[in-house]
């Protein structure tokens, strides 16, 4: 379903009617874009809406017409001209080396000497939960 443009016209007489007009249009589902021109009293919708439950639902608020309907095509886009690669220079610098130093984490299985430093204080009838693949439990 390809976007359309509605112009619709309403006898608007009150801030409060227009303001329940803008709601009602603006909950209805596809709305993209609602103006409104308060000297003339018409109502440009543009989007993926049907244009007469649209005009069904201001009815209820206020007298509604549908000027015209249009269909919208998208903007063409423009093609983008070819960017010209950067220079390189003669000197090319060698490629950076990171080394991450090996700590107990990066071997999650080997044995550290925090883990046997650890103590649990038990709460009552609570039981705590380790992790830790080698950790020995007694009950």
């Amino acid at each position: 379903m390809a976007a359309k443009k509605a112009v619709l016209q309403l006898s608007v007489h009150d801030e409060r009617i227009r303001k329940k007009a803008f709601v009602t249009v603006s909950r209805s589902q596809g709305v993209t874009s609602i103006t409104m021109d308060d000297k003339t009293g018409k109502m440009t919708v543009v989007g993926e809406v049907d244009t007469p439950v649209l005009v069904m639902k201001l009815r209820k608020l206020c007298n509604a017409e549908i000027v015209s309907v249009e269909v919208v095509k998208p903007p063409e886009k423009k093609p983008e001209p070819a960017k010209p690669a950067p220079a390189k220079p003669d000197t090319a610098k060698p490629a950076e080396i990171v080394a991450f130093p090996v700590t107990h984490m990066n071997y999650p299985y080997q044995y550290h000497s925090s883990f046997a430093n650890s103590h649990y204080q038990p709460y009552g009838n609570s039981r705590v939960v380790v992790e830790e693949p080698n950790t020995c439990v007694l009950m």
